[in-house]
C-alpha cells in the first residue's frame, strides 16, 4: 500500500511560509561586509528545510531553485563570500520567488517558469564570479595542519521509530544529503524486521549506523535530520574530536538530538547501560484550522444568547427553589464568561504578524523614491483578534506607504531642515481600556495646509473661497479622490487610499484620527476593538424598541431638568455638558419609532463619544448590561446608517447594536444640512 504524502501537503505549506516570513526578517538585519554566522545560519536552515520538504513531496522545481539559494547560502556561510548590496537584494527576490512558487503548487497552478529561471541564473553567476575572483595575495603561506585537525568524522546512530513514513520523512534523502557533505558509510540493523507476512508498508522497522568523513560542522549535520525530530532517537559524535581529547575519553560519548540538543559536546557521556532519551512527540501548540475555532466561537455565543434566556427566566421564578435557581444561573453565567474569555484567546494573535511586513516594504520603497527611512516598532506582541488582524493589514500599508511617499523628505531636502538625512516611521500597538490603539507616526513635513488646499480646490473637492478649520483640513485628506501628488507613479497619486483607509477602519467598528505639526511630522491614531464577535452593552428602551449601546462609548447617562437644553438656529438641541456644548440625538427620530418620552426631561440622555466628539442620545430608559453576540447585519440584511450590527435577546428579539460613530457623522450631515 502506498503512502499518500498529499496528506502532509497542508502542514508543510503552513510551516515553509512561515519559516519564509522567518527567512526575509533574517535577511533585512544582514549587513553589508563580513557575514554575521548567527544570521547566515537562520537564512541557511529555513533553505535547507525547504529543500527537503519539496524534494520529499515531489515538488522538484521548488527543490531545484531553493538548492541554489542553498549554495550561495553556503558560500556566505563559509566566509567565502561577502555580503554585499546585490546579494542582499538576490536573497530577498529569492524569497519573493520561493513564496509564489509554493503558493502556486497549493493551489496548482502554473509556476513562472521564466522569472524562476532568471533569477535562478543571477544566483548562480553570483556564486560563479565570486569563485572566479583571484584570491588576494598572502604575506606567506599559511602552515598546514594536519586532516585531523580540519575534518570530522561523524559517527551517527539513527533510530527511528515506526510512524517515520507516516509523517512523510524518507531516510534515503538523508543518506544522499550526508552523503554529498563527504564520504559515507552505511550499516544497516534489520534485526527488528518482521516476517514478510506480518510487514506493515507504512512501518519502519530498519535502524542505521552512519559514518560520514567531512568539513561540515555538528549544525549542518543536525539538519539533516530536522523533519525526523520527533520521530527518531538521534545520536552524533565526532570521533576525531574524541581522539583529539584523551581526558573526555569514554566508550560512547552521544548527544541526543532531543530538546536539549544544544548542549555542549562533552557535557555527559551516557553510560553503556544508559537508555537514550525519547523524543516525547508532545509539543506546546497544535495546528487547528481557523473554520473550527470560529465554529466554536459561534457555538459560545449561542451559549451567551441562551444563558441569556435562562437569567431572564430566572428573574421571574419564585417559590422555594427560586433562589437555588438564581444561585446556579449566576455560576452558569461565570463558566460562559469564562469560556468566551478562553475562546476568544484563542483566536488572539500579536500584531507582529502584521507588522512583520514592514521591514522589507519600507527598505524597497525608499530605495525606489531615494530617499532613507529607518523604521521603529514599539508593542508589537499586543495582541488582538484574528479577523481583525486580518482587516487591518491593507489599512496600515496605506498609511505606511503615504508616510514614506509624502511625509517623509529626501534627504537633501531633510538636511536643510536641519534634520538627519534618515527619516524614522514609528509603528506602535498598545490597550486603552477595551480597545487597541495602533499609532503610525513619521517625522517628515507634515501636513501642508497650503498645499492640501490648493489640491482640494483643484479637484473641486472644497469651494475656491471655502475656509477651512485645521479639523476640517484634515478631514479634506480622507475625501474620496483627494491626492497631494503631482504625478501619478505606482506609489501614489490616483486619490484612491485614505478614503479606503477610513472606511475599511469603520466596518471593523474602529476609528482613525489625524495629528500634525507642519515640518515636524504626521501621526495617525486608529483605534479598534478587541474582537468583533461579542461585545459588552447597556440596553436602552426607545418606545417598543430595544438598541445596544457599546459600553466603551458611553460616558454618563443623566436626565435634564426642563429648559436645560437649547436650539441652535431653531433646529439643533444642545445641552451644557463639563465645560461644552453636546448635540442631542432623538433615537426615535433617527429609527422612526414613537417614543413614551417626548420631552426631554421626562426621559434619558446617555452621553457618547466617537471619533474625538460627544453626543447625547435620548432615550426613554435604561434596561441593564449585558454581553451580546454580534451578528453581521449587512450579511443578513442589508447596511442600515447608524447600525453596526445585531444580536439577539434573552427572549428571543433583535435588537440593533448602534454604531456611533456612524451616529455621531449623521448628526453632523443633518447640522450642516
Amino acid at each position: 500500500m502506498a503512502l499518500d504524502l498529499a496528506q502532509f501537503h497542508g502542514a508543510f505549506f503552513d510551516e515553509s511560509f512561515e519559516a519564509l516570513d522567518t527567512m526575509e526578517a533574517a535577511l533585512l538585519k544582514l549587513n553589508v561586509g563580513a557575514p554575521e554566522p548567527e544570521v547566515v545560519n537562520t537564512i541557511f536552515r529555513v533553505a535547507h528545510s525547504i529543500k527537503g520538504g519539496s524534494a520529499t513531496f515531489g515538488f522538484t522545481e521548488v527543490a531545484s531553485f531553493t538548492h541554489t539559494c542553498e549554495t550561495l547560502l553556503d558560500e556566505l556561510r563559509g566566509n567565502r563570500m561577502q555580503v554585499t548590496r546585490y546579494i542582499s537584494d538576490l536573497l530577498l527576490k529569492s524569497v519573493d520567488i520561493m513564496r509564489e512558487m509554493l503558493r502556486a503548487v497549493q493551489q496548482k497552478a502554473p509556476i513562472d517558469a521564466q522569472r524562476v529561471a532568471d533569477l535562478q541564473f543571477d544566483l548562480e553567476l553570483a556564486i560563479v564570479q565570486n569563485n572566479s575572483a583571484p584570491a588576494e595575495p598572502a604575506a606567506a603561506p599559511a602552515p598546514s595542519l594536519p586532516a585531523a585537525q580540519t575534518t570530522h568524522r561523524w559517527r551517527i546512530q539513527f533510530k527511528p521509530y515506526p510512524q517515520l513514513f507516516v509523517h512523510g520523512n524518507d531516510p534515503l534523502r538523508m543518506m544522499r544529503e550526508l552523503a554529498d557533505l563527504g564520504d559515507l558509510t552505511v550499516v544497516a540493523a534489520a534485526q527488528n524486521l518482521p516476517a514478510l507476512g506480518k510487514l506493515d508498508p507504512e512501518s519502519c522497522y530498519l535502524s542505521w549506523e552512519l559514518t560520514v568523513d567531512t568539513d561540515a560542522t555538528r549544525e549542518v549535520i543536525e539538519q539533516v535530520f530536522d523533519w525526523a525530530e520527533g520521530d527518531c532517537d538521534l545520536y552524533i559524535r565526532d570521533e576525531k574530536a574524541a581522539a583529539l581529547a584523551p581526558a573526555r575519553a569514554t566508550p560512547v560519548a552521544a548527544e541526543s538530538k532531543a530538546p536539549e540538543r544544544k548542549a555542549p559536546e562533552a557535557a555527559r557521556a551516557p553510560a553503556a547501560d544508559e537508555a537514550p532519551k525519547q523524543g516525547s512527540g508532545e509539543g506546546g501548540s497544535i495546528r487547528v484550522s481557523t473554520e473550527k475555532i470560529d465554529e466554536l466561537m459561534n457555538t459560545v455565543g449561542e451559549l451567551v444568547i441562551t444563558q441569556s434566556m435562562l437569567t431572564q427566566l430566572g428573574g421571574r421564578a419564585c417559590g422555594g427553589v427560586a433562589d437555588q435557581l438564581r444561585a446556579g444561573l449566576a455560576q452558569l453565567e461565570r463558566n460562559v464568561r469564562e469560556l468566551q474569555e478562553s475562546v476568544m484567546r484563542v483566536r488572539m494573535l500579536p500584531i507582529s504578524f502584521v507588522f512583520s511586513r514592514f521591514p522589507r516594504m519600507i527598505r524597497d520603497l525608499s530605495q525606489r523614491l531615494g530617499k532613507q527611512v529607518e523604521l521603529k516598532v514599539t508593542g508589537d506582541q499586543t495582541e488582538l483578534d484574528k479577523t481583525v488582524l486580518e482587516k487591518i493589514g491593507d489599512p496600515l500599508v496605506h498609511l505606511v506607504r503615504n508616510s514614506i511617499d509624502h511625509g517623509i523628505e529626501m534627504p537633501q531636502a531633510r538636511l536643510a531642515a536641519g534634520k538627519p538625512a534618515s527619516g524614522v516611521i514609528s509603528l506602535e500597538a498598545y490597550h486603552k481600556g477595551g480597545n487597541i490603539v495602533v499609532e503610525v507616526c513619521d517625522d517628515g513635513g507634515g501636513l501642508q495646509r497650503e498645499r492640501i488646499l490648493a489640491k482640494a480646490r483643484e479637484r473641486n473637492l472644497i469651494a475656491a473661497d471655502d475656509v477651512l478649520s485645521d479639523e476640517e483640513l484634515r478631514e479634506v485628506i480622507f475625501m474620496a479622490g483627494f491626492s497631494t501628488a503631482d504625478q501619478t507613479t505606482e506609489v501614489s497619486g490616483r486619490g484612491v487610499g485614505m478614503d479606503v483607509v477610513r472606511r475599511n477602519i469603520k466596518e471593523l467598528g474602529g476609528s482613525i484620527e489625524v495629528s500634525s505639526t507642519e515640518g515636524r511630522g504626521s501621526r495617525f491614531t486608529i483605534t479598534l476593538p478587541l474582537t468583533l464577535a461579542i461585545v459588552d452593552g447597556q440596553s436602552v428602551s426607545v418606545g417598543s424598541e430595544t438598541y445596544i449601546v457599546p459600553l466603551l462609548a458611553i460616558i454618563e447617562s443623566l436626565q435634564l431638568g426642563p429648559g436645560a437644553a437649547n436650539r441652535i438656529a431653531g433646529h439643533t438641541e444642545v445641552f451644557w455638558f463639563r465645560d461644552s456644548y453636546v448635540p442631542v440625538v432623538r433615537l426615535h427620530e433617527v429609527f422612526g419609532v414613537r417614543p413614551r418620552a417626548a420631552e426631554l426631561h421626562e426621559g434619558l440622555i446617555m452621553v457618547v463619544e466617537g471619533d474625538g466628539h460627544r453626543i447625547g442620545l435620548f432615550v426613554d430608559d435604561l434596561l441593564g448590561q449585558q454581553q451580546v453576540v454580534i451578528k453581521s447585519l449587512e450579511t443578513n440584511f442589508r447596511r442600515v446608517d447608524g447600525v453596526s450590527g445585531a444580536t439577539i435577546l434573552g427572549d428571543g428579539a433583535v435588537a440593533l447594536i448602534l454604531d456611533v460613530p456612524g451616529l455621531i457623522r449623521a448628526a453632523s450631515l443633518r447640522a450642516a444640512a
